[in-house]
């Protein structure tokens, strides 16, 4: 089935509001709005919609590509389309997201004894897992895996007390999980191997 531009806008609003809210789960939802075509048809930028209807027959593809850049802080469509290359870089990491996952996996160990130190908070700072993804050592998606394996964020939202930064990166880890899909026992094993090695 043809996808339509009101359908590519319905997409846009439910992942906007997932990533920007709180509250609101877009997977929970199934994509479900409030947004409505007689709205939709009122907005200056429906043509981006039409666009990307166009290019996206296929569901899935569409939520990458807007995923893609709510991760990156993209959030308007005229801003995505003229910004591809967050779209073809999120595309290459999920393509060979095992290998990028043990790159990661091999940085992080080499920075501590033991794979429980990655997570452990002195005096409420930030552990050596987010402190090397805020530094672009390791990518948002192995910190996103670690999360998905051992669930160590409910502890560090516990346990870190800085206010200004903290509470969006917790957002972003949380609401990008629905969306990285991977062989969780494949990810284990590689960091049962590179820990134990």
């Amino acid at each position: 089935m043809r996808m339509e531009a009101f359908d590519a806008y319905r997409y846009y609003q439910s992942l906007k509001l997932h990533f920007e809210s709180t509250t609101y789960d877009a997977t929970k939802y199934n994509f479900k709005t409030s947004a409505n075509p007689k709205s939709f048809w009122k907005r200056n930028d429906k043509y981006h919609f039409a666009k990307l209807a166009k290019r996206f027959s296929e569901t899935p593809e569409l939520i990458g590509y807007y995923t893609s850049h709510f991760i990156n802080g993209t959030t308007w469509v005229g801003e995505m389309l003229s910004h591809e290359d967050k779209y073809q870089s999120w595309l290459k990491r999920m393509q060979s997201i095992s290998y990028l996952f043990e790159q990661d996996i091999n940085k992080l160990s080499s920075q501590v004894n033991s794979f429980d130190e990655l997570f452990t908070c002195t005096d409420g700072e930030k552990p050596v897992i987010i402190n090397m993804y805020l530094q672009e050592e390791i990518s948002l998606e192995t910190v996103v895996i670690i999360n998905k394996i051992t669930g160590f964020m409910k502890r560090l939202d516990k346990e870190i007390t800085e206010t200004i930064l903290w509470p969006d990166v917790s957002r972003k880890i949380r609401k990008y999980d629905p969306f990285i899909q991977v062989d969780l026992d494949k990810m284990k094993k590689i960091i049962l191997k590179v820990f134990t090695s």
